[in-house]
């Protein structure tokens, strides 16, 4: 097995880094609320697994050598994220929708939230490509079975993905807090998440399949 650090490291760097799953993350602790913003977590940890798993499989080679595929993933991934944007231009409100009057959200509400995780990240190809880049490079085949090594190294990856995903679902609950009591900050807020989830889709509508 390669240096697990440099693994771990690697995934730090990437899930730093801002992108779809931290903006959607975000905006949900903020809007909806710390449990919603982990169903979402939940639902974003799931598409990881199964991206790990594709990759372990080779099915990520499909998206590479079939571009017929990958245009239809990319653009399908390209049009959820705008869509997503574009319903939060569309709200009424960005205020916390949970307060200590109101019941907390219905089970249904925190679905809503993780099939959308699930949507946002799985149907994101590069997402996938990622995986199946970075996890080869720390198997060793003479070092135990290989399916073991991608298991561990699947874990790993989608643990530490859970990990941010919970300090940002916090993060964007505390946003959601201070907003309220910022009402000004609202606009700034909605367009801010709107602008970059369209600016992610059309990036990945524009991006090129790669070689």
């Amino acid at each position: 097995m390669g240096d697990l650090g440099m693994f771990i490291g690697a995934l730090v760097i990437v899930y730093l880094v801002p992108g779809p799953d931290m903006v959607l993350i975000l905006q949900t602790g903020a809007t909806k609320g710390r449990g919603s913003a982990i169903a979402t977590a939940v639902g974003l940890a799931v598409a990881r697994a199964a991206h790990v798993t594709l990759a372990a499989l080779g099915l990520a080679a499909l998206l590479t050598t079939s571009p017929i595929t990958f245009e239809v993933v990319r653009f399908a991934g390209a049009a959820y994220l705008i869509w997503l944007g574009i319903e939060i231009l569309r709200a009424r409100s960005l205020l916390p929708e949970a307060t200590a009057t109101q019941k907390p959200s219905r089970p249904h509400s925190y679905g809503s939230c993780f099939y959308r995780g699930l949507l946002t990240n799985i149907l994101n190809p590069k997402a996938l490509l990622f995986c199946s880049v970075l996890l080869p490079q720390f198997v060793r085949p003479g070092q135990e079975t290989v399916a073991g090594q991608f298991l561990l190294l699947g874990v790993i990856l989608v643990g530490v993905g859970f990990a941010f995903d919970l300090m940002y679902a916090s993060a964007g609950f505390v946003l959601g807090r201070w907003i309220a009591r910022h009402p000004l900050v609202q606009t700034l807020q909605r367009w801010v998440f709107a602008a970059m989830l369209i600016g992610f889709g059309l990036r990945l509508a524009l991006s090129q399949r790669p070689l």
